[in-house]
């Protein structure tokens, strides 16, 4: 139990450093908002089904992507403008981590439910329905985005950050995709592992 504490501590910690003082509250809020709501889905389910410390971590690192980008607004994270600097690049690209991150983490979540479930027996068919769920969580985000657009205008730009790109929904959605094969080729088998010696 703690190690489980730990990772409780390190959320509601990086939490509260990415609340003291961001650019902007609003787009704040929005951003760190579904890392909010899923912390408390997993504190309120974790007696049913207690993902593995491994998927626990993961969902901690996408926690603190989320945070830091809601602290500085995803198109001005300084280490990414540095980056953008260093490399000739024409846009700051940490919002592309955080999309791969979206698409990495869903990734292992779903698996595992599968898995423990006894949902999908088939590992290839596991790997079709793992990818097809993190690219519809994708879509449905980039629907949020829109909404959230729509109903707050220029307020909103700084949530959307898409710093002119107007391919940036359609990059955004490859990247969670990507972000979810490399998550089964990269940790698939150690995942699968994991699962069965807990």
């Amino acid at each position: 139990m703690k190690k489980y504490i730990f990772l409780i501590i390190l959320f509601i910690s990086t939490f509260i450093l990415s609340a003291i003082n961001p650019k902007d509250y609003f787009t704040w809020m929005l951003e760190v908002f579904p890392a909010v709501i899923g912390f408390i889905l997993l504190i309120f389910t974790f007696k049913k089904f207690q993902f593995t410390y491994l998927t626990y971590v993961f969902i901690l690192i996408h926690c603190i992507i989320l945070f830091v980008g809601g602290h500085y607004t995803y198109a001005e994270v300084p280490l990414f403008d540095w980056i953008k600097d260093i490399f000739h690049q024409d846009r700051n690209n940490y919002d592309k981590i955080g999309h791969f991150a979206q698409g990495f983490v869903p990734a292992m979540i779903t698996r595992e439910i599968l898995i423990r479930k006894n949902i999908v027996s088939s590992n290839n068919w596991l790997s079709v329905f793992t990818v097809s769920i993190c690219m519809s969580i994708s879509v449905l985000y980039e629907f949020l985005e829109w909404g959230v657009a729509l109903g707050t205008g220029e307020s909103a730009d700084a949530f959307l950050g898409s710093q002119g790109d107007v391919w940036d929904t359609q990059a955004d959605m490859l990247y969670a995709t990507i972000g979810a094969i490399c998550m089964i080729l990269l940790l698939g088998k150690i995942q699968r592992k994991t699962i069965l010696n807990s």
